[in-house]
C-alpha cells in the first residue's frame, strides 16, 4: 500500500498550490484527479478559457468599432469562431501543461481517478473498475464546485447550456438568454453580445452583481445597457420549452404577476455554483457538512475527522481561484506545524468585463449595516489623462475609510484595468494603511492608478483634478 505525508483530492487552483506547498516544505504528496487533466473548472472550463474569449472577442470589437477613430485603418473584422476556439485551447492547453510540469517539478505523485475518503489516513482512488487504497498523514478535500441548477430547466449543453456549454457555442447565438446577473453570466454574455448575439439577462434581485457596492453596480448596469445589454430585473426563468426550432422561456416577476413568454436560441443558466461532494464518501467518514451542503472546517481548516482538511469553493467563503490557493498554502502550512493563516477581510474580487469591476474589503451597505462611521472619497476616469487621451473614460474609484482613524475599508473600482489597479488596495489593506497613505504615495503619470491616488485625496475633500 503506497504512503504519503499528504495527499489531495482535487487538482483545482486550490488543489495543486497545496500539494506544491507542502512539498516544498518536505512533504511526501500524492493529488488525486478525476478528470483526464489537471487544473480543475478554473483552468479548463472556467477561469481561464473565459479570459481567452473575452480577450479575444474585445479585440474583434476594437477593430470592428474603435480602430477607425485612432487613425487605424482596417476592413471590417471577420469573426472564425473555430479559430477563436482553437486560441482558446491553446491557452488551456498551456495551462494545464504548466501544473503537469510543477507536479513534476516538486516530486508529487499524481493518480488519476476518483477519490473516496475511507476514514482517517485512508483513500481509495478509482479509475476504470479498478481501485487501489492508499494510506496517508493528512487529506485535503479540494474538490471546488459545480454549476447550480435550475428545477425543471434540464442542461444539454448544446441549447440550454451551463457556462461549460457557453465557452464551447459553435456558432453565435441570434438571442442569448441569460438567467443570472452575476459575474459569470455578464462575463460571457459580453464574450457573445461582442461577437454579435442580442442579449437579454433575467436576474431575480432587483440589481445586478449581488454582494458588490450598490452604487458600482448601479453604473455597470448603464454601461453593460449603452452596450445593448438588456436586463429584467426582480425576475425569474420558470420554464424553458424546447419543443420548437427555438427555445421558449417563461418568465414570472419575483414577487408574483402575469408570466411573460421570451424566445431565445440559447439559454444560460449562470445562477451560481455548488460546493462538490459527490462520491468523496464524506457522510460514510463522518465529515460533517454545514446546512448548505459545505465541509464544515473550524479556523484551521480541519474537518470533523481529525487529519482531514478542506479548503476552496467546497467550504464557506467567496468561490475564488485565489482565495483557494491561499486557503492551500495556510492548510499546508498548518499540518507542517507552521502557522498558516488567509485573511478574508482583504480578498479581491473582479469582474473581466470592459469595463472590468474590482472590489477589495467592505461595500457602503455591509458599513452601514454594521454602523460603522466612514468616509468616500470618489474619483472618475473621465478625469484621469491617461483615460482621457485613450477615450477610455468610463467608470470611476471609490474608497471607504474609517471616519475616525482613516484607515481603509474598502476600494471599488470600475474601469479599464480595474483588475490590475486594486490590488495596490490590498497591499495597502494588508497593512492597515489609511487613504492619507495611499493619497501621499507617487503614482506615475500619466496612468490609471492615478486615480486611485486622487480618490484617496477625496477621502479628505482634496482631490487636485476634479
Amino acid at each position: 500500500m503506497a504512503s504519503y505525508d499528504l495527499v489531495v483530492i482535487g487538482t483545482g487552483p486550490g488543489g495543486y498550490v497545496c500539494a506544491v506547498r507542502a512539498a516544498q516544505l518536505g512533504m511526501k504528496v500524492a493529488v488525486v484527479e478525476k478528470n483526464a487533466t489537471l487544473g480543475g473548472t478554473c483552468l479548463n472550463v472556467g477561469c481561464m478559457p473565459s479570459k481567452a474569449l473575452l480577450h479575444a472577442s474585445e479585440m474583434f470589437e476594437e477593430a470592428g468599432h474603435s480602430f477607425a477613430k485612432m487613425g487605424v485603418s482596417v476592413s471590417a473584422p471577420k469573426l472564425e469562431l473555430p479559430a477563436m476556439m482553437n486560441f482558446k485551447q491553446q491557452g488551456i492547453d498551456g495551462n494545464v501543461k504548466g501544473v503537469e510540469f510543477l507536479m513534476k517539478k516538486n516530486k508529487i505523485d499524481v493518480l488519476k481517478g476518483t477519490g473516496k475518503i475511507l476514514g482517517a489516513g485512508k483513500v481509495e482512488v478509482s479509475a476504470d473498475g479498478k481501485s487501489q487504497t492508499i494510506e496517508t498523514k493528512s487529506i485535503v478535500i479540494a474538490t471546488g464546485s459545480d454549476i447550480a441548477r435550475l428545477k425543471g430547466i434540464e442542461i444539454d449543453e448544446k441549447r440550454i447550456v451551463s457556462s461549460t456549454g457557453a465557452l464551447s457555442l459553435d456558432k453565435v447565438p441570434g438571442k442569448l438568454l441569460i438567467v443570472g446577473a452575476g459575474v459569470i453570466g455578464l462575463e460571457l454574455g459580453s464574450v457573445w453580445k461582442r461577437l454579435g448575439a442580442e442579449v437579454v439577462v433575467v436576474e431575480f434581485l432587483d440589481r445586478i452583481l449581488p454582494g458588490m457596492d450598490g452604487e458600482i453596480a448601479k453604473q455597470f448596469q448603464r454601461i453593460l445597457e449603452k452596450q445593448g445589454f438588456a436586463f429584467k430585473l426582480g425576475a425569474k426563468v420558470t420554464a424553458v420549452d424546447t419543443s420548437g426550432k427555438t427555445l421558449k422561456a417563461t418568465i414570472e416577476p419575483a414577487a408574483g404577476g402575469a408570466a411573460e413568454t421570451l424566445e431565445a436560441d440559447v439559454v444560460l443558466v449562470a445562477i451560481g455554483r455548488v460546493p462538490y461532494t459527490d462520491g468523496l464518501g464524506l457522510k460514510e467518514a463522518g465529515v460533517a457538512l454545514d446546512p448548505r451542503g459545505r465541509v464544515q472546517i473550524d479556523p484551521h481548516f480541519a474537518t470533523s475527522v481529525k487529519g482531514v482538511y478542506a479548503i476552496g469553493d467546497v467550504v464557506a467563503g467567496p468561490m475564488l481561484a485565489h482565495k483557494a490557493e491561499d486557503e492551500g498554502v495556510a492548510v499546508a502550512e498548518i499540518i507542517a506545524g507552521q502557522a498558516g493563516h488567509v485573511n478574508y477581510d482583504v480578498i479581491p474580487g473582479v469582474v473581466y468585463t470592459t469595463p472590468e469591476v474590482s472590489s477589495v474589503g467592505k461595500t457602503e451597505e455591509e458599513l452601514k449595516q454594521a454602523g460603522v462611521a466612514y468616509t468616500v472619497g470618489k474619483f472618475p476616469f473621465t478625469a484621469n489623462g491617461r483615460s482621457k487621451v485613450n477615450q477610455t473614460t468610463d467608470g470611476f474609484v471609490k474608497i471607504l475609510a474609517d471616519a475616525k482613524t482613516d484607515r481603509v475599508l474598502g476600494v471599488h473600482i470600475i474601469g479599464r484595468e480595474a483588475g490590475e489597479m486594486i490590488h495596490e488596495a490590498c497591499v495597502l489593506m494588508e497593512f492597515g494603511g489609511s487613504a492619507e497613505d495611499l493619497a501621499r504615495t507617487c503614482h506615475a503619470h500619466p496612468t490609471r492608478s492615478e486615480a486611485v491616488k486622487e480618490a484617496a485625496l477625496a477621502v479628505g475633500k482634496r482631490a487636485i483634478h476634479m
